[in-house]
């Protein structure tokens, strides 16, 4: 008898068998809903006993492929396990279950003056757990981290049911080996996440935003590289090129900067804390410095209305291209220096190949978003020669001392990647891990590992 929690509808079956990556569709079996942490165990144990792959599931934003149930098997939603447990001022800490909504989680500790900053574009339908899993960035990781900064302690179950204590609620924890830190960024492939207890900050008392266009992208990325070296520190620092405001107006259905579109290039900064004097002194200093690094044009928002206005420019990017057809977004992070240098290398791949590509990113910390459009590419093109570009993307990004993935994971789709950032020796270590916490092979089969 299977656990209650598990159904087999056709409907439900397909709205679990896709996530936000390219068009890729892989039918599981079933899908359990679990609404207590009792019935997650007990669906575990099941699953365990009778050999039946699990794939833990959040929100469903992820753009690796890292929740497709690829072999089958039962897709094991978290979302109905979405509690807020405890939100404690006074040691500046949140209890949460990992089917929170990260959205829900920023407004409930906002409402008490405190701050989560991941922030993901997806905030207000991810979840805490595919944070978690994937270790999140977004916008406000260049000053405040990603997520792995803040989750001090996790709750988890191991593929057969067993659980998992991990971490501590203190701020320092020098005790034995983190595996706290080993499962964020884990992708589901090690155990359950049902709970996290997650560092909080005091919430800043003001943020004002730029919008800064330059003739050229690579300008406006010579333009960030140079701030940063002049000591500013800002919450954001995001590059959008000019076709990708173009993807965002167009799905907008209006232009919220008309003469944003004639730039080649635009940096979106916006700048947080407790002294508005000092934040609005750095806002002067920057547009200066954006004006002698050949900026045209600058937008500063002070109110509320106004920012939103700038981040909804820059938030709908994804959503517009994922929207426009078939693509392949590639999540390369490099050292900020090598940035004009990537952008070019990705322009030129495009011209090698044959595709469009459209970029925008967080480049405060290296992470350029590129995606790369299919339009009138044949059928093998698509399948077989856009995935030799990007392995020749990748190894130009290792080449500079950067990554495969800043925030997105591997995942599906990337895990043939992966012997170009490492070595044999280093994948067996991984696959050693991964056979430690799950020697059956039943957790999240067929990813990350080529």
């Amino acid at each position: 008898m299977w656990p209650k929690s598990v159904e087999t509808s056709l409907e439900l079956r397909e709205q679990y068998s896709h996530d936000w990556t390219e068009d890729l569709r892989f039918l599981p079996d079933a899908v359990a809903l679990p609404t207590t942490v009792e019935e997650l165990q007990a669906v575990l144990a099941y699953a365990y006993a009778h050999d039946i792959p699990i794939v833990p599931a959040g929100g469903c934003t992820g753009l690796s492929g890292g929740m497709l149930p690829v072999a089958g098997g039962w897709v094991v939603s978290l979302q109905k396990l979405n509690r807020i447990l405890t939100i404690d001022s006074t040691n500046l800490q949140a209890i949460v279950q990992a089917g929170v909504i990260t959205q829900h989680l920023h407004e409930a500790v906002e409402a008490l003056g405190l701050f989560y900053p991941p922030d993901p574009s997806s905030r207000g339908s991810c979840t805490i757990g595919g944070n978690i899993a994937h270790n999140a960035g977004g916008v406000r990781a260049l000053k405040y981290g990603t997520t792995r900064e803040y989750v001090l302690g996790l709750e988890a179950f191991l593929p057969d049911g067993r659980p998992l204590r991990t971490g501590s609620r203190t701020l320092k924890n020098a005790t034995a080996y983190n595996l706290t830190q080993l499962l964020v960024g884990s992708e589901g492939t090690l155990a359950v996440i049902h709970t996290a207890t997650l560092k909080l900050l005091p919430k800043p008392r003001y943020a004002r935003t730029l919008l800064l266009g330059f003739p050229e992208a690579s300008q406006a990325l010579h333009a960030a590289i140079r701030l940063l070296r002049e000591g500013f520190l800002p919450a954001a620092l995001e590059f959008m090129e000019q076709e990708a405001v173009q993807y965002a107006e167009a799905y907008l259905g209006y232009s919220p900067y008309p003469e944003a579109r004639q730039c080649g290039g635009l940096l979106l900064i916006e700048l947080d804390g407790d002294w508005l004097e000092a934040i609005e002194a750095h806002c002067g200093e920057i547009e200066a410095l954006a004006e002698k690094e050949g900026a045209l044009q600058s937008w500063y928002a002070q109110t509320s209305a106004e920012r939103a206005r700038l981040w909804e420019l820059r938030r709908s990017i994804g959503v517009a291209v994922r929207s426009s057809g078939p693509y392949k977004e590639e999540d390369t992070v490099v050292p900020r220096s090598a940035l004009p240098d990537l952008l070019a290398f990705v322009k030129a791949l495009g011209q090698r190949y044959g595709f469009r590509s459209v970029c925008y990113g967080h480049v405060g910390d290296g992470n350029l978003h590129v995606n790369i459009l299919r339009e009138g590419l044949s059928e093998q093109a698509w399948r077989e020669e856009v995935p030799r570009a990007v392995a020749e993307l990748f190894q130009f990004v290792v080449q500079q001392g950067g990554a495969i993935s800043g925030e997105h994971g591997i995942g599906w789709v990337q895990r043939r990647y992966m012997p170009i950032q490492f070595s044999e020796t280093e994948l067996a270590l991984m696959r050693a891990l991964k056979k430690a916490f799950d020697p059956k092979g039943l957790l999240n089969p067929g990813k990350i590992f080529p």
